[in-house]
């Protein structure tokens, strides 16, 4: 039924490289604790289900699934009982293709799936293939929802295509290792002020093959303050409320014929043409 008001978990966790029973438990049980809290979504870091930090995609493969498989159908039939929302992240096989996707399930089962459009040379990503979809937005029971994951998050372009598309909710599930502490402090507030929406980013925890992740879970309101916050390295579920209302309110006055800001209206799009280029660049490693 859809509402104004929408409880929104994000669960700060670790996770074992590999071990898909073992990560596929803890977040079962994860919602689990969530329910008594009455979160309507919740949501897990990028590759929640397996690791990431994967040395070939002969390595990982073995570990990944269709979003018909096993994970979807784990959380469906919790989603069904519960009476939820879920979004984790998972490794997923599409015919030869491999993605690093996230899968966005309720109690009808699969909603959708995000595959990852901007990939750094890091982990898995080095050997998955690049998401080609573009970003969609979901509603569900009222909330609508746009879904990237991790690198994504550093283009601005991809939570504006989604704000404009209408997301109240813009999701980073993430993997930040060191080196993107800036990242976890500033860039969720940024987002979520300049498009006026939510962004809620989930980050993980725990170490894998030397790289050690930072958490720094951050939930924002539509005025970039943080509303639920992790920021340190332990686990952790984080709750927080959002209301739609303001996140479709972009026209905000704050003193009436004098100060008004409207960040879509106020747009020039006809000067933004380099944005689109081609830049020409070939990638180096």
């Amino acid at each position: 039924m859809s509402k104004d008001i929408y409880k929104i978990a994000g669960v700060q966790m670790d996770v074992q490289l590999g071990d898909v029973g073992l990560n596929l438990n803890n977040m079962l049980k994860a919602m689990r604790e969530t329910e008594a809290r009455q979160a309507d979504l919740v949501v897990f870091p990028e590759c929640a289900l397996t690791g990431y930090c994967f040395e070939s995609r002969e390595e990982a493969l073995p570990f990944a699934q269709s979003k018909d498989g096993a994970a979807v159908q784990a959380f469906a039939s919790l989603c069904r009982e519960q009476n939820q929302y879920a979004v984790f992240g998972f490794l997923e096989t599409v015919g030869d293709k491999l993605f690093n996707s996230c899968a966005l399930v309720g109690p009808q089962g699969l909603v959708g799936v995000y595959r990852k459009v901007h990939l750094p040379y890091l982990g898995i990503d080095r050997f998955v293939d690049q998401g080609t979809e573009g970003w969609n937005v979901f509603d569900i029971n009222g909330l609508r929802i746009g879904i990237h994951i991790c690198y994504d998050g550093s283009f601005p372009e991809a939570s504006r295509v989604m704000a404009l598309a209408g997301a109240d909710l813009v999701l980073l599930p993430t993997n930040w290792p060191p080196g993107a502490d800036t990242f976890a402090k500033y860039l969720p507030n940024a987002r979520a002020l300049e498009n006026a929406i939510y962004f809620f980013c989930v980050d993980r925890i725990g170490q894998e093959r030397g790289f050690k992740f930072i958490g720094y879970s951050r939930l924002c309101d539509t005025n970039g303050n943080p509303i639920a916050d992790a920021p340190h390295a332990n686990p952790e579920i984080l709750v927080g409320e959002i209301d739609v209302r303001k996140a479709r309110q972009k026209r905000i006055v704050r003193v009436p014929g004098k100060h008004v800001i409207d960040r879509f209206a106020d747009r020039r799009p006809e000067y933004y043409g380099p944005v689109c280029e081609p830049h020409g660049l070939k990638r180096e490693i």
